[in-house]
């Protein structure tokens, strides 16, 4: 494994209330596994080795993968933390110009001092991990397969500044649903692969990962996997992707679901102008173009610049995170009403630990001004808006964008980073959305 992250082939297994699952998963996970030795709890609490799910590859173009980030790194990144130098206070104590300094200390001495990206880490290593080659590029990817036999598979595709972190609290839910409120026939397999250069997937060394062959890396992984009809969700450049894996209809995909429509505004009907409706959404456009998108044209432009400060300071990695957590979650106050610390910690102490602030960004420089455009799609289109997100597109851009727009719902609850601050609406939206497709 690159950057220094360990890349075994034995997989720990947390001591976590959620033992019964993730023995269930692994049994189905595709990889013949076995599970050996004693009771993890029992072994802890006897100081005994705790057991292993051994997995060998399920085929030779598949590696199990376990996350293990060297405590050398943690320890590096506290003493960075520590010796912090801090800008003056500003002129405004609000939002408007970035992060409140008050806020921002405040958020990193809880970083320094009581985060613990151990329990982060034992999170991911409680699911079936994997890394394989596409086209010429490492992808690290979850693979969760439902014990309901029938289960529809679905590739769930992240944003910035998210990862598959996102996932964690819906994955349980969608493969395992008669332990989480649902019936049998509303189970997933569940694929949650991260992008190129985003978290343990490799960092592209040459031009050209755009999405459109993001989604020809995601289709060809689902191939791989065994899966001859699936579904595909996304939001933020997840969207994108899964909008790209739409428009070139790869085999086996049957519909998908956006909790980000890439939607614009069609020429206004020679009858009139547009509904008030449609003229909100034009403002939540004009705002974001003048007040929310600096950040994007420099990741579009210079994301090579950016990362050297970034890579350098995890204050300055946390504060670029922290105020998109802020100012694109559903609440506009305090981000932690609408995603807890340690989970907006957990992502960014992913982006810092894994040294990947300029290779997500330079998804911006390839694909921001090229790939995001208006996307007719014939393939059947599910859209949840919900509708704390920075951009609520109305029903009627849909209807003309989307030939067979089958699904559409607003959500009351919830922002752009929808898995991570409304899961179980997010859980609903999917078994809803997709109903009709199984």
């Amino acid at each position: 494994m690159k950057d220094g992250l360990a890349h075994r082939v034995e997989i720990a297994v947390p001591v976590s209330s959620r033992r019964k699952f993730m023995r269930t998963a692994a049994e189905t996970a595709g990889a013949a596994l076995l599970l050996e030795g004693l009771d993890p709890i029992r072994a802890q609490e006897s100081g005994k080795k705790a057991p292993l799910l051994v997995l060998p590859a399920a085929t030779k173009d598949l590696s199990p993968f376990t996350v293990h980030v060297p405590q050398t790194a943690l320890d590096d990144l506290k003493r960075r933390l520590a010796a912090v130098r801090w800008p003056d206070k500003g002129s405004v104590m609000d939002w408007s110009q970035g992060v409140p300094l008050p806020r921002a200390q405040e958020f990193i001495e809880y970083w320094r001092t009581r985060y613990n990206w151990r329990r982060a880490e034992s999170s991911l290593n409680a699911l079936p991990q994997f890394r394989t080659q596409i086209d010429g590029l490492g992808i690290y990817f979850i693979h969760v397969r439902s014990k309901h036999e029938n289960a529809l598979p679905i590739i769930l595709t992240h944003g910035w500044p998210g990862s598959i972190l996102e996932f964690l609290q819906v994955i349980e839910p969608l493969a395992d649903p008669t332990a989480h409120n649902g019936k049998a026939e509303e189970a997933f397999h569940v694929v949650v692969p991260s992008l190129p250069g985003f978290g343990f997937s490799d960092k592209p060394t040459e031009v050209g990962w755009r999405l459109p062959r993001i989604a020809n890396a995601w289709a060809a992984l689902m191939a791989r996997l065994g899966y001859s009809r699936y579904v595909a969700q996304g939001g933020d450049w997840g969207a994108g992707v899964t909008s790209w894996m739409a428009k070139q209809h790869p085999s086996g995909l049957a519909a998908i679901h956006l909790n980000l429509p890439i939607l614009f505004p069609p020429p206004p009907p020679p009858s009139g102008g547009y509904t008030a409706e449609e003229q909100a959404a034009l403002a939540q456009l004009v705002k974001y173009g003048s007040d929310g998108s600096g950040y994007a044209s420099i990741q579009g432009t210079r994301p090579q610049t950016l990362g050297y400060g970034l890579a350098d300071s995890p204050v300055g990695q946390a504060m670029w995170i922290y105020e998109k957590f802020q100012a694109w979650s559903d609440n506009k106050g305090d981000p932690a009403e609408a995603i807890s610390v340690d989970r907006m910690l957990d992502d960014i102490s992913l982006y810092w630990l894994t040294d990947t602030a300029a290779s997500s960004a330079r998804l911006y420089y390839e694909s921001f001004a090229k790939d995001f455009v208006r996307m007719p799609l014939e393939m059947p289109v599910a859209v949840s808006i919900f509708k704390g997100d920075l951009f609520a597109p109305p029903k009627v851009w849909g209807d003309q964008t989307y030939s067979k727009l089958f699904y559409w719902n607003e959500v009351p609850k919830g922002g752009h980073f929808a898995a991570f601050e409304q899961p179980e609406a997010f859980v609903a939206e999917l078994r809803k959305s997709f109903a009709e497709m199984r």
